[in-house]
């Protein structure tokens, strides 16, 4: 990978050479130890939702606060991934990444202690901004140290780990909650986390990079966007408890205006503005990462609402609630293979909008249950087609967006991505929950049927829009292998 930037038209996408599979192999340790940590960020975007009932008893959680549990990791993720990626150009990608493991290992064992929800709601907080220093440090490691093929596959490997990490978070939940407690879906991160630590330390290459000033951080942007993300999460997550027009809501938005607003002025007049103007050119990154907000938002926002229509509508206990969603995350694994053969013969575009369409024709069959609903009948049917659909989408959006990025900018580029898969599970949790407990609420059998039905027809709608964003915007050539290439202008 060149640092220096090439130069093409937008959508550029082209066929690799048969130089591009030719360079020296390296050894898979670090893509297994990059991997590693990453199953652990995205299992606890949804590890905590088999659990949530359970959760909500023993720390006196009502139901419509209980997405705070999930989105103040999500939000604080997201919010925080530019800077994430902007500390991985300029610090040791090394250094960075064993820092955030460390600090997400730590944090999650505090989540374990807990003793208030404010308590945990503060942990997973600390957990979502190690989160933003591990992923793009974890991703830029992965692109600056593979090529060709084995670049191809890594970045196919990190994209199944984001789809199915969700879907199998939600079994683990389920299963940890049920014979152990609670506490131990975050203390079961320490073990892992400290063994990726100790592989992390002895295989990860040590780097030597410039020593950056203060301002080459851009701490005014970092602040700023992520309180207008946060900002806007709150807004829209409190419709469910104070409703659309209540003080809390039109407050929140119009903080997270007016300190969005602020972010885009900071960037405009940054010397080294957190987000470089010219990444906005890479239209493949772009378009990718708007379409991986919007499938991560279906994803966890399906599995939020499901997972709280089968423990309140159907009674089922945690544990088979996190059964329950194994054949969705053997789907999403169907889907991501079959997307892998597609892109050899499929342009990314019309695998990633085929995806999103079968991702809609599911959430409609699934807005069909109502509180007298089977599992088999009601449930299974749509829950397979959703996983198929996502995961068709994730393989063509993590292979073509992270293509022909310099390594100089691998960080940003991968912070860029990632922003759009965390800001993407705060929101979809966030906007499916606002529109579901519009029709009832989420803490009674009926008031769950009814909020669980307009929750998955407003998905549909949602998967319908990014499946035209997906066919318009993603690339449209054909490409060799399974891979494309996107470039700076």
């Amino acid at each position: 990978m060149s640092d220096t930037p090439a130069h093409a038209h937008p959508h550029a996408v082209e066929a690799h050479s048969a130089a591009d599979d030719d360079g020296p192999r390296r050894p898979w340790t670090l893509l297994a130890v990059a991997l590693a940590a990453q199953v652990l960020v995205v299992l606890d975007i949804s590890v905590v939702n088999t659990a949530l009932p359970t959760i909500g008893r023993a720390l006196h959680v009502e139901g419509g606060s209980l997405q705070w549990l999930v989105t103040a990791y999500v939000m604080m993720s997201g919010g925080g991934l530019l800077l994430g990626g902007r500390v991985s150009d300029l610090l040791s990608r090394r250094g960075v990444f064993l820092t955030g493991l460390a600090l997400f290992t730590v944090a999650s064992v505090v989540s374990g202690f807990a003793g208030t929800a404010g308590q945990l709601v503060a942990a997973r907080a600390v957990q979502g901004l190690s989160a933003a220093l591990l992923t793009p440090s974890a991703l830029s490691l992965i692109t600056t140290t593979y090529d060709g093929a084995q670049r191809r596959t890594a970045l196919a490997l990190w994209g199944a780990v984001g789809s199915l990490g969700v879907a199998a978070g939600v079994l683990l939940g389920g299963a940890v909650t049920t014979w152990t407690s609670w506490q131990f879906i975050f203390w079961i991160n320490g073990p892992v986390g400290l063994a990726a630590l100790v592989v992390g330390f002895g295989t990860i290459a040590r780097d030597d990079v410039p020593r950056p000033t203060f301002a080459d951080f851009d701490l005014p942007g970092a602040v700023t966007v992520i309180g207008g993300l946060a900002s806007l999460t709150y807004a829209l997550g409190a419709t469910a408890t104070h409703g659309w027009w209540s003080t809390q809501t039109v407050a929140g938005l119009v903080a997270s205006l007016a300190l969005l607003t602020a972010f885009l002025r900071v960037e405009r007049r940054a010397a080294r503005p957190l987000f470089p103007p010219h990444v906005w050119k890479l239209d493949a990154l772009v378009s990718g990462t708007a379409v991986m907000l919007g499938v991560t938002g279906l994803l966890v926002g399906a599995v939020f609402l499901t997972s709280i229509f089968v423990q309140t509508v159907l009674g089922w206990s945690a544990l088979r609630t996190g059964v329950a969603f194994v054949p969705f995350a053997l789907a999403i694994t169907v889907g991501t293979v079959l997307a892998r053969h597609l892109l050899a013969v499929v342009a990314p575009r019309h695998v990633a909008a085929v995806g999103l369409v079968v991702s809609g024709a599911a959430a409609v069959l699934l807005s069909f249950a109502d509180a007298d609903a089977t599992y088999t009948v009601d449930l299974l049917p749509g829950l397979v087609a959703l996983g198929i659909g996502v995961g068709m989408v994730f393989v063509p959006v993590s292979v073509t967006s992270m293509a022909g990025i310099p390594s100089s900018h691998a960080g940003v580029a991968s912070g860029f991505l990632m922003t759009g898969h965390e800001i993407g599970a705060a929101l979809g949790v966030a906007v499916l929950s606002a529109v579901a407990s519009t029709a009832g609420s989420l803490a009674t059998v009926d008031g769950a049927a009814a909020a669980f039905s307009r929750g998955f027809v407003a998905a549909a709608v949602i998967a319908g829009g990014f499946a035209v964003l997906a066919h318009l915007r993603m690339p449209k050539e054909r490409v060799a292998g399974g891979a494309a290439h996107g470039h700076l202008h």
